[in-house]
């Protein structure tokens, strides 16, 4: 169900050259997005936790960009296609990054029990932001600022220097809008499991 939401914005919304063989990319066997989990231990540490996050940016960067003051303050308006292919493709580096493994764990009981989890196993070790920038260009092109909010939607969470991603942000106003929606579909709406 999440996944025919997502596949309905995305082609209600993103039209242009290559978005049509990126999504068939996406839904192959080649690409795990829609069965992933967001991260390992965190938010979204669960099968299909990479969908649901990259929806629930994309309704927060929605709600975020429709206020008047974001608008008429900053000048922060954007299409609905960028909306679309900055929110649901920023963490698109996630892809095929996390494999099943099991653990020893102590059950309520303390006796050891053997659990599945999450492991990282990142094989194009690429960086987070510029993998995913560098995943869709594979396909189609983006625009300076797609490309700079899906490069910096950690905003400073992000270990890259503070002076680099500050400048960025005040440079490009959707890098800054998408980390806010980033950290509200994080923290707000996930949470920890």
């Amino acid at each position: 169900m999440l996944k025919d939401a997502f596949v309905s914005i995305y082609n209600d919304k993103i039209h242009r050259p290559g978005a049509e063989k990126l999504l068939e990319y996406m839904m192959s066997n080649k690409c795990d997005f829609f069965t992933a989990p967001a991260s390992t231990r965190f938010h979204g540490s669960y099968e299909g936790g990479l969908c649901e996050h990259s929806m629930n940016v994309y309704h927060c960067l929605c709600s975020y960009l429709e206020r008047e003051r974001v608008k008429n303050e900053y000048g922060m308006e954007y299409s609905d296609e960028t909306i679309a292919i900055v929110a649901l493709l920023h963490d698109l580096c996630k892809t095929n990054t996390y494999k099943t493994s099991k653990r020893n764990k102590k059950d309520e009981n303390g006796k050891w029990i053997e659990v599945p989890y999450y492991e990282f196993n990142d094989t194009l070790p690429y960086g987070h932001g510029e993998k995913s920038v560098y995943i869709i260009s594979s396909f189609m092109r983006l625009s300076r600022d797609e490309a700079m909010a899906i490069r910096w939607h950690m905003g400073f969470s992000g270990e890259e220097n503070t002076n680099t991603i500050g400048k960025a942000l005040e440079m490009y106003p959707l890098a800054l809008a998408t980390h806010i929606a980033d950290m509200e579909a994080t923290f707000l709406i996930e949470g920890k499991p």
